[in-house]
């Protein structure tokens, strides 16, 4: 063998082309490669083959093994899937080259243009099960060893990149470097096809290539020409990445990964990072690869006081720039972060450098992302159709320590390839287009856990991968938006049409909604309306709506000589606490009838929760027994039992001093426009911004704790009387702890003195109570009656499936230390084995000293345990276990295998609560752009009215 290897120049070439760690070096060798074996680079298929045929020695084998099996799946029909289909793919990032390998398989012409000349992303990604079974099948040990060879399965970008390129080139993938694609050329005349605007100027083959199908994978920074790019931005939160020169040495590979600590499971640790460095974080994860790879998540306040940001940064409307932050002090900021997680065993750190020869260290806004609107577009022009497809981060929220990025990408690489066999087969370009952005309502919900288990099975299908799959959850005729005809005439028509359709239905919406409003307060004495203005002025006709869809709370003989304002104060009143319908709009100005939009705003609210019930003819005052339903019954129990848990709270409190707020019954007087201005800011205040909280309007932006500046909601937070703060539950200072938060907390605490001086605190002086403030109304609230059910409604109410909703999940329960998750995986894995089921005796779970470890946090005083270390623990665990199992030495990995199970679960645990707070910011963000847009309609209506 080593002289057929030696005298045959191919052999020699395949083994620089599997071995090459830099990207010229792999486009080179590959050269070397096609010229020794006669062959032209780019050929598609038919080159794999000819290289398969021509290199038949044991060394690649194996690879043609693995990739002959992957190719051989039904999907792509041998080959001729897509074998008329021509692609142009921009972009080498990982999710564009695994995208251009799956069109290759297909059979499809692939042509992939990149800007840059070389891969120098260092940032470690954590690796999904489906994407490390995936890259296995093409090969992924072949052309890296190491590839998830450690106690947790990742990869870095750089070596992710170089393993896809090799692949791709070797299927037949035409890669042309330095190139930059700046738009497309469509087809100047009949018989032509669609072209790309390529800087610099390219090659004339490459000038001249026709395509039919464009993917992108050029990032959310760049996206072809019509698709519309969202900007999501949530609560500020500052991300530092930072790679250390990884030496390779003894002491280095003996340092654990840190697979994710979180704040919320490991105060102390975070605590004593913040004593010892002054760095306030909120979790840090460490990754060992081709670097030492550290990625973190800072609190603002804390980048401020130590000079790493020059000055405050606004929520919204501007990105972290580099011209805000110090890049010496971002550098030992990272480094001491470091430092202290791996407990100083790494010596000393060395920056890696970035492309430009730059410390690779980076702060960036975590929640900052730019995604699609839509993920396919069809253009056509003189009878030439053009697919347009997005892969990557304009598609997901790539977050590295996750593995959401390149998992996520992955599958809509997939998704996108199955949309260009769809193409391929003829089927029209809407139903295309529904079937792929039916796919893409579930990419950012996608997870390991809600995928299919079987990760072997995983095939381009898409119901491979995903259980529940509806393809046609999104419609032909919701789509047609995306099918852009480019004609002048064809366009014009389609403006018309839609601006009538809009017309029609912004009136019908209004119409619709008046008429529902008078069936509702049809027959009540003294009510008749006509319009959203002058019908509501005296608050009778509010209070028949609420009379109607829930008879009991309001009975007609009470407003006997009510006025105006004091009705509609009450009815407004009972509709939020009885009916969860928030006010937008003040009883001022209902009854002076000053706002109509605002009315309308309000009593849409009515119409979406009530508008499937039932109209009752019939007089009103002869209420009904009982409630409509036994669902509004379950609310209304609800809503009571957390009066009652508020109240008890209360008084239970020491020492009791508790004022809960009182709002007076029938207030007497209220400001005029109290609604058009926040209570906090001063600033005006637009309909879908206003925050009600017992009668004052807010900004939902600035009725925020003012500790961690979470947005508050009912029921969810208090105020402070000394200081006139309002906090969450989470922060609310009790009393006694106002003080010692002002000096202690992580927001304000004083760094210690070199000398390590202190002194005790002497006695606390008196405090300022702290007030609760109740999500509901106190003694002013209507008089509460007994609830009647009749038969049927009890029938309803006794056949109630109370069950957790399926789409939430319970917070995750705080993890156990290390060496808990240990003995539970190392037990699991031999059972089966000669093991009994039940538990043996083992030690008790103490903590590590090498590892930032998880701790269970009590509500009782927890007892100090002495430190046992971790080896000795799983010793005994393991010893124990041999007395039931014979066959323990037949097992010598046993101890690889415990720690990455334990690990593993740690991860879990992590991406969860991550999962978790970025779904909020993602949601945050969300309502952010919902109220923009609400202001500018808002604006639009009140110049339309003013006209």
């Amino acid at each position: 063998m080593a002289s057929t290897a030696s005298t045959n120049p191919a052999h020699a070439h395949f083994e620089s082309f599997v071995q090459a760690q830099l990207c010229q070096d792999v486009l080179s060798s590959f050269q070397g490669l096609c010229e020794a074996l006669g062959l032209e680079s780019g050929g598609g298929l038919a080159q794999y083959h000819k290289i398969k045929a021509q290199l038949n020695y044991w060394s690649a084998k194996s690879l043609w093994a693995k990739l002959d099996k992957r190719a051989s799946q039904s999907v792509y029909q041998q080959g001729q899937a897509c074998a008329n289909t021509k692609c142009l793919v921009v972009g080498a990032g990982p999710c564009g080259l695994r995208a251009a390998v799956e069109l290759a398989l297909l059979g499809a012409r692939v042509v992939l243009v990149e800007k840059r000349t070389k891969f120098s992303r260092h940032n470690v990604l954590h690796l999904w099960p489906f994407t490390i079974h995936d890259l296995r099948a093409l090969g992924a040990k072949k052309f890296y060893g190491r590839f998830c060879t450690g106690t947790l399965d990742h990869i870095s970008i750089r070596q992710l990149q170089l393993l896809l390129l090799k692949v791709a080139l070797l299927l037949g993938v035409e890669i042309h470097w330095g190139i930059t694609f700046t738009g497309l050329q469509p087809p100047p005349r009949k018989g032509s096809g669609w072209r790309a605007q390529l800087q610099p100027r390219p090659p004339a083959q490459l000038a001249n290539y026709e395509f039919d199908v464009l993917i992108s994978a050029a990032g959310g920074k760049f996206v072809p020409e019509g698709f519309t790019i969202r900007e999501m931005r949530g609560k500020l939160a500052i991300g530092i990445t930072v790679n250390f020169v990884n030496g390779r040495t003894v002491e280095e590979t003996q340092v654990p990964e840190i697979s994710g600590v979180a704040r919320i499971y490991n105060q102390k640790f975070f605590q004593s990072l913040l004593k010892a460095t002054g760095i306030d974080l909120e979790n840090i994860v460490y990754y060992k690869d081709d670097t030492h790879y550290f990625v973190m998540t800072a609190k603002k306040q804390c980048l401020l006081r130590l000079g790493v940001l020059l000055q405050d940064l606004p929520e919204t409307d501007q990105l972290l720039g580099s011209a805000n932050v110090v890049p010496e002090a971002l550098q030992d900021f990272a480094r001491a972060a470091a430092d202290f997680a791996t407990h100083g065993k790494l010596g000393k750190l060395e920056f890696a450098r970035d492309a430009r020869g730059r410390p690779d260290v980076a702060a960036f806004d975590f929640t900052s992302m730019m995604r699609a609107e839509s993920s396919a577009r069809v253009q056509e022009k003189h009878g030439a159709r053009l697919l347009l497809g997005l892969v990557g981060d304009c598609l997901v929220e790539p977050f590295w320590p996750l593995g959401t990025g390149v998992a996520r990408g992955f599958l809509a690489g997939f998704d996108a390839a199955w949309m260009v066999k769809r193409w391929a087969e003829g089927a029209g370009p809407l139903e295309v287009l529904a079937e792929r952005e039916s796919l893409y309502q579930l990419l950012s919900q996608t997870s390991p856990e809600n995928m299919h288990r079987n990760v072997a099975q995983y095939e381009l299908d898409p119901a491979t991968r995903y259980p529940n799959l509806n393809l046609r959850a999104v419609t032909p005729n919701q789509v047609q938006d995306l099918y852009d005809v480019m004609d002048k005439e064809h366009a014009q028509r389609k403006g018309d049409k839609t601006d009538a359709g809009k017309a029609r239905t912004g009136s019908a919406g209004t119409e619709e909604l008046l008429h529902w409003c008078q069936e509702q307060t049809a027959g009540f004495p003294g009510v008749h309306v006509t319009d959203f203005s002058s019908s509501w002025t005296d608050g009778l006709a509010l209070c028949a709506l609420v009379h109607r869809l829930q008879p009991g709370l309001l009975d007609p003989s009470e407003l006997q000589g009510m006025g105006a304002l004091e009705t509609t104060t009450w009815a407004l009143k009972v509709a939020e606490h009885e009916l969860g319908i928030t006010p937008v709009l003040s009883a001022q100005a209902v009854v002076a009838g000053s706002d109509p939009l605002g009315l309308i705003a309000y009593l849409s609210h009515f119409h979406s929760a009530f508008k499937n019930m039932p109209h009752s003819s019939g007089p009103v005052s002869q209420a009904p027994s009982g409630t409509p339903s036994a669902v509004l019954f379950l609310g209304k129990l609800q809503r009571t039992l957390q009066r009652t848990r508020a109240k008890v709270e209360a008084e239970t409190e020491e020492p009791p001093i508790f004022e809960p707020t009182v709002p007076p019954a029938l207030p007497s007087e209220q400001e005029a426009g109290a609604e058009d201005l926040c209570e906090l800011c001063g600033k005006h205040l637009f309909i879908l911004e206003r925050f009600c909280v017992d009668g004052h309007f807010f900004h939902r932006g600035c009725f925020r704790c003012h500790t961690c500046e979470a947005t508050l909601w009912p029921g969810g937070y208090g105020q402070h009387l000394g200081d006139g703060h309002f906090y969450c539950l989470q922060h609310l200072p009790q009393e006694g702890q106002k003080e010692a938060d002002s000096s202690g907390s992580p927001e304000n605490q004083e760094l210690p003195t070199p000398d390590g001086n202190s002194t005790q605190p002497g006695p606390s002086p008196p405090r300022s109570p702290v007030k609760r403030v109740s999500p509901v109304p106190s003694p002013s609230q209507p008089t509460r009656r007994l609830i009647r059910l009749s038969s049927l409604e009890r029938l309803r109410l006794s056949s109630l499936a109370i069950t957790p909703d399926s789409g939430t999940e319970p917070p995750p329960k705080p993890p156990r230390s290390c060496s808990a998750l240990a003995r539970q995986a190392l037990e699991g894995s031999f059972v089966g084995w000669g093991v009994p089921v039940q538990a043996p005796q083992v030690p008790k779970a103490t903590e590590v000293e090498e590892y930032p470890v998880m701790e269970e946090e009590e509500e009782e005083e927890e007892e100090e345990e002495e430190e046992v270390p971790l080896e000795t623990d799983l010793e005994q665990t393991l010893l124990t276990l041999a007395k039931n199992s014979g066959t323990m030495t037949k097992y010598p990995t046993w101890y690889r295998t415990l720690m990455r199970r334990a690990k593993e679960e740690e991860m879990k645990r992590f991406c969860k609560a991550q999962a978790i707070q970025r779904r909020l910011n993602e949601i945050e963000a969300a309502m952010r752009e919902l109220e923009s847009e609400g202001m500018e309609l808002e604006l639009a209506l009140r110049r339309q009215s003013s006209e």
